[in-house]
């Protein structure tokens, strides 16, 4: 039996606002198998994306555990760090946050020169090609549609192979037509490339592709039905 991609035992955080203290997370405990589809719902502000944040090693938990592929992230330096997450983790967002002075390929190029990979340009194109989207690659985000620079975003997250891509509301800022034809997309990445992923979001349809839901209440992590 493989490895977890992700074991998290305990993840705490809190912000302060105003004179009062939030506790968002209250002990979050997460083992990602792979080759997985993980969702996590819930409503607006009840801590996906801050529990998305630190899985994907953008935040610091107050406490609690985190191991990645058998590293214990948070006790790499924050260089370490940033390498590990561009080489092993790739993210999608709500919006696309793609730079408007490149290209469509250029965007999706980014991961792979920072990763020095000799053969970037192939790399970014093979995807672009796998997204249907190689046409448009010399293009412009700002002339693109919102389904194809969510597209274009799918792309450079998954430029690097990484083991484990993190979704944040991914089909939040879609129409229902883009919306399904991106659910259509992750399926068909884990399918055949075995591509695991973590969902946070409160799209009930997301649930259709889903190994493993859970409802994120209280600060802790609840198992749901799919």
């Amino acid at each position: 039996m493989s490895e977890p991609i992700l074991v998290a035992q305990g993840l705490r955080k809190g912000f302060q606002s105003g004179t009062q203290w939030l506790q968002v997370l209250n002990g979050v405990d997460l083992v990602l198998e792979p080759g997985t589809i993980t969702g996590v719902f819930g409503p607006s502000g009840s801590g996906k994306s801050t529990l998305l944040h630190i899985l994907g090693t953008l935040q610091r938990p107050d406490a609690g555990y985190l191991r990645i592929l058998g590293r214990e992230v948070f006790q790499l330096s924050d260089g370490e760090r940033s390498r590990f997450r561009n080489r092993y983790l790739g993210f999608v967002f709500q919006f696309h946050h793609l730079l408007h002075e490149f290209s469509a390929l250029e965007n999706v190029m980014l991961p792979l020169l920072l990763a020095g990979v000799p053969d970037a340009r192939a790399q970014a194109e093979a995807w672009l090609r796998e997204l249907g989207l190689l046409e448009r690659a010399h293009e412009s985000p700002l002339r693109l549609s919102g389904g194809e620079r969510q597209r274009v975003a799918v792309a450079r997250a998954l430029a690097n192979r990484p083991a484990l891509v993190l979704a944040d509301e991914p089909t939040g800022n879609l129409d229902r037509h883009n919306a399904e034809q991106l659910l259509e997309i992750f399926q068909r990445l884990n399918r055949e490339h075995g591509t695991t992923f973590f969902i946070v979001s409160h799209n009930p349809r997301l649930r259709a592709i889903c190994h493993r839901v859970y409802l994120l209440e209280d600060g802790l992590l609840k198992p749901a039905e799919p």
